[in-house]
């Protein structure tokens, strides 16, 4: 992780010059592939690509897995409660169509948001070599890029049930709202929560054809459980999301920031809890939820407010956590009576 300036270091009462980590990259910058700092190290992605296509798989953020897995998740989550509550098997084909959802989805939501905020980006240090923010690729390849995204993610949705389509499109309402909320407050963490936990509605949707308590409590505790884990990893830009005016829950929660996440990170486990309970969930499904809170507390007791990589690092490893929450679903499934 590139370290950023301090406060103190970017500008002074006479120096009214764009700060380093805001000026974003030179104009003789080089069009080449850049090594985002949020990559994933050697990804097997950019290394069998060939470089020309390292713009596109970067907008569709394919070298950093774990926004995929985080929408995936609550899909994954939803579907295995729904065949607790019904008694059936894992619903496999469905688990392999949100597999390939998510990974368009995240796609096109992430090239969408990059067209947003290329102005924005380009004054942030750890997003100025975005495709679009360094003028690696032009807005109107990207939008072209987007569409072809968004007639994939179609593709995957008109595979289900007429409910679930329809579901499925009133999320995008929340998706094209998200990119201008860090603009005007301080809780585009919310916004995001409400649309990357959509799967805990969808997976049900789909085994069962309409909602019921069950999905929307498993709803409400994945925003919660979004709207902690996106302020951990929001921890990154306090200091430059401060100097461009941006709003988070980071920059909000401030020294109180265990606090605010270990708060929402609760109501996420309270709200998961009421689902299970809703679906008749039984111990391994209850197993898998202590795991989950067990990840969670450690993160809260681990996250650094001045450590912007040990931040991207817990960020991360919130696929286990929601993992091992579905591990417990699954088992409780498996080890249903016949």
């Amino acid at each position: 992780m590139t370290q950023r300036p301090t406060g103190q270091e970017v500008s002074g009462p006479r120096d009214r010059s764009p700060p380093a980590s805001l000026a974003g990259p030179p104009a003789n910058a080089p069009r080449r592939s850049a090594v985002l700092p949020d990559s994933v190290a050697g990804q097997f992605v950019l290394r069998l690509a060939p470089k020309s296509w390292h713009p596109l798989l970067q907008l569709a953020r394919l070298d950093r897995p774990i926004g995929w897995w985080l929408i995936l998740l609550p899909c994954w989550w939803s579907s295995a409660l729904a065949s607790i509550y019904q008694g059936g098997p894992l619903r496999v084909r469905d688990l392999l169509l949100f597999l390939a959802g998510a990974v368009v989805m995240r796609g096109a939501g992430s090239t969408y948001n990059d067209i947003i905020d290329r102005d924005i980006d380009a004054k942030v240090e750890r997003t100025k070599w975005r495709p679009l923010a360094s003028g690696r690729i032009g807005v109107t390849a990207a939008a072209v890029f987007l569409a072809t995204q968004c007639l994939a993610g179609l593709a995957v949705l008109l595979s289900f049930n007429g409910f679930t389509i329809l579901l499925g499109f009133a999320s995008l309402g929340v998706v094209g709202l998200y990119p201008f909320m860090k603009r005007i407050s301080s809780w585009p963490q919310a916004v995001l929560g409400a649309a990357f936990a959509w799967g805990a509605l969808v997976g049900w949707a789909a085994a069962l054809g309409s909602l019921a308590s069950a999905p929307l409590w498993l709803y409400l505790g994945a925003v919660f459980w979004t709207i902690g884990y996106d302020t951990i990893y929001a921890v990154q830009d306090i200091e430059d999301d401060a100097l461009v005016g941006i709003g988070s829950t980071a920059r909000l929660f401030g020294e109180r920031l265990r606090l605010g996440i270990g708060s929402l990170y609760a109501v996420a486990v309270m709200c998961i809890e009421a689902a299970l309970l809703a679906a008749g969930a039984g111990s391994p499904a209850q197993g898998g939820l202590l795991l989950f809170a067990s990840h969670l507390t450690w993160q809260v007791m681990r996250v650094d407010p001045g450590n912007g990589a040990l931040a991207l690092r817990l960020f991360r490893s919130n696929r286990d956590a929601g993992l091992m929450l579905f591990a417990g679903l699954a088992a409780e499934i498996f080890l249903a009576p016949k």
